[in-house]
């Protein structure tokens, strides 16, 4: 009787497989015929993709979770867009790197990921069109913001058009299955201070903890010195063939980072976005405030703020502020005017929709 019960749903299942590579077909001819309508215009249009996850995470009935559906249509989408032109995203490699996870996850398993030596490289890579976009990390949950990032974005040309969040697990990885006569562990800066508590008692004084440009690249160095150990994540572990000798080893259980992608694009509102602008303040009490008082006025809300020196002068600062909404809507549009009014710099980063996974 089981056997019987069994034949019957796999036979269902492979019907519904039947139908769903057909469908999945139509979806795909339809994508096609659009790129053709657009004439070598702008394929991806992250309002468009944004608005489709929510739609389908919104339609889902179950037993699938809504963050299940929307990965298997990111893949989907990937793929279809991949029919007109695959999208080439710069990174910081090298392969293996949570850069790279936050490229896949956010454009899919279609998209040509290059691995560039710096985030100065990648940036410059799409600056001069060699490249169609670049995922930059901007700001660690526990660690805070990625300067480099931030000090780039001053100057450059390119335009936030979307962002990824991306929850990171580090762990302890070697060739060697053991954790004796290590000694050095390499690891991205940002890693080495996620990890500081667990290494002070898990590993001896004397190990030495060596700072290296990211954390693949620092499994790359442990795959290479059998003393040597590396922290970093599953895609590092499988890409240089490491163990693990301990997981999860960050030292805060939420531990995430937020990545943004950047291309030369505007984006359109989606009603769930957030726009992202750079300003300048002269050194003088109350210019944080003075600045501040358009975004409350207009009743815009602020989700960072953050500052950097400007380079431009001794004590000099410019700041980082996202607020909810896009550039498009009334109050923030009235906000930035507000601005303008009151200081010599502001730069619009971009306006772009809020991360769907």
């Amino acid at each position: 009787m089981s056997e019987q019960l069994l034949k019957q749903h796999r036979d269902a299942i492979d019907s519904i497989d039947v139908q769903i590579l057909n469908l999945l077909n139509q979806r795909a001819q339809h994508a096609r015929d659009i790129g053709e309508i657009k004439g070598g215009g702008i394929i991806y249009r992250p309002e468009r993709e944004a608005q489709v996850l929510r739609r389908i995470k919104e339609l889902n009935p179950g037993p699938l979770a809504g963050e299940s559906v929307a990965r298997l249509f990111r893949e989907v989408m990937s793929e279809c867009l991949a029919l007109e032109k695959p999208l080439s995203i710069a990174y910081l490699g090298p392969e293996g790197t949570f850069t790279q996870l936050a490229a896949l996850k956010h454009f899919g398993h279609a998209a040509r990921t290059v691995a560039c030596g710096s985030i100065d490289e990648a940036f410059r890579l799409v600056e001069s069109r060699t490249l169609d976009y670049v995922v930059a990390p901007v700001e660690n949950s526990t660690e805070g913001a990625i300067g480099r990032t931030l000090d780039l974005m001053v100057s450059s040309p390119l335009k936030i058009c979307g962002e990824v969040v991306l929850r990171i697990h580090h762990h302890l990885l070697r060739k060697d299955g053991t954790q004796d006569g290590i000694r050095r562990v390499y690891a991205h800066a940002q890693a080495l201070a996620q990890c500081h508590e667990w290494l002070n008692k898990n590993l001896p004084a004397s190990v030495e903890r060596v700072s290296v440009a990211s954390n693949a690249e620092a499994a790359r160095l442990a795959a290479e010195e059998p003393d040597c150990a590396a922290i970093a994540g599953q895609a590092a572990a499988e890409r240089y063939n490491l163990l693990k000798l301990a997981e999860n080893i960050e030292d805060e259980p939420n531990n995430t980072t937020r990545f943004l992608v950047l291309g030369h694009q505007d984006v359109g509102p989606t009603g769930q976005d957030k726009t992202s602008i750079i300003v300048s303040a002269p050194n003088r009490p109350g210019a944080v405030h003075y600045l501040l008082e358009p975004l409350a006025a207009n009743g815009v809300s602020m989700t960072k703020f953050e500052s950097r020196p400007s380079r431009a002068g001794l004590w000099d600062y410019v700041f980082f502020i996202d607020m909810e909404g896009h550039v498009q809507d009334a109050n923030l549009a009235a906000a930035l005017e507000d601005l303008r009014q009151r200081t010599a710099f502001v730069k619009v980063l971009g306006a772009y929709p809020l991360a769907v996974l």
